[in-house]
């Protein structure tokens, strides 16, 4: 992406960090420490370098993207409903979407010119597990064709259409599967992040899948990125940690791995790493890396420690 005819323009942390300006902390330790997943390791010191010019530079891409569509109505003549901005937040398993999507959240709300900031995974939108066995896909989990791509286009287009209270499906990590009839509701916000393994995804479509994509209405897009071997790393050091959490829980999908040795944990996650997020991460996530807007490259002791911004 350093070459001469990269579509980037680079950036070190310490000369990112000189573009927030004056741009002020909104947020404590006690905030962040909420905002935070398994085994993630997001710090002050990283909101003040990173996200804080990211969220100054979103704010002037928001205002200047509002200024536009009350210009184009009064050039057609027509007074269209609130179009909110979109944010598409892509990367591996593993590599932090999470966290990054709350804490822009938690700060693009702090601006006041779009205070009302939603966040959608798209997780809620993967085919319920009766279906994806059905289908012999539970082995292919995350992968495009797990998804109700149709349901999630729609989404993603009322909410771009300025429709009200819209709703999405809701996931649960705990259970593995999407919940019958809990639905999250998204009404006309200022900004929506949609956070997901395959946002940016733009492979073959079944017969009948509509031809655009869900990227087709982001007017942003983020990729977390980092060596696959560093977040094979982290995956592994998550699922160790979850034993003590979620797994230990008697509802939970994983509950049979909570009483595994350290050695066998390393194994099993390993395992399934190797046969499907890496393979995943290969086949449609890696790929998407070079259509996103931003690139936000981490180290591995978790920390962003180059920036790449499309250049205009």
């Amino acid at each position: 992406m350093q070459n001469q005819y990269s579509p980037y323009r680079h950036f070190t942390i310490g000369a990112w960090s000189r573009l927030r300006n004056d741009t002020p902390l909104p947020l404590e330790e006690a905030d962040l420490a909420r905002l935070r997943g398994i085994n993630e390791f997001a710090s002050m010191r990283e909101v003040e370098q990173v996200y804080l010019p990211l969220s100054r530079l979103l704010s002037l891409y928001v205002a200047s993207t509002m200024a536009l569509h009350r210009e184009t109505g009064d050039f057609l003549g027509t007074r269209s409903a609130k179009v909110p901005y979109i944010i598409g937040l892509a990367g591996s398993v593993a590599v932090g979407k999470s966290t990054t999507a709350r804490i822009l959240q938690a700060l693009l709300a702090r601006w006041p010119d779009h205070p009302k900031v939603d966040l959608i995974t798209t997780d809620g939108f993967l085919h319920p597990n009766r279906e994806l066995e059905r289908r012999g896909l539970m082995q292919r989990k995350g992968f495009p064709e797990s998804f109700d791509r149709a349901a999630l286009l729609q989404f993603v287009s009322d909410v771009k259409g300025g429709r009200r209270e819209v709703s999405a499906p809701v996931y649960s990590h705990l259970v593995y599967d999407v919940v019958p009839g809990q639905r999250v509701v998204v009404d006309q916000p200022d900004v929506l992040i949609v956070e997901g393994l395959n946002v940016l995804q733009t492979g073959k479509l079944a017969d009948g899948e509509p031809r655009v994509f869900v990227s087709d209405y982001f007017d942003f897009s983020i990729y977390l990125d980092a060596d696959e071997t560093v977040i094979r790393d982290w995956y592994v050091e998550r699922f160790l940690a979850l034993r003590q959490t979620a797994f230990s829980d008697r509802r939970s999908y994983f509950h049979r791995y909570a009483t595994l040795s350290d050695d066998e944990a390393v194994a099993t996650a390993d395992g399934i790493w190797t046969s499907i997020n890496l393979k995943n991460l290969r086949e449609n996530i890696g790929p998407t890396r070079q259509r996103a807007d931003l690139i936000l490259r981490k180290r591995a002791d978790h920390a962003i420690d180059e920036v790449f911004l499309r250049k205009i």
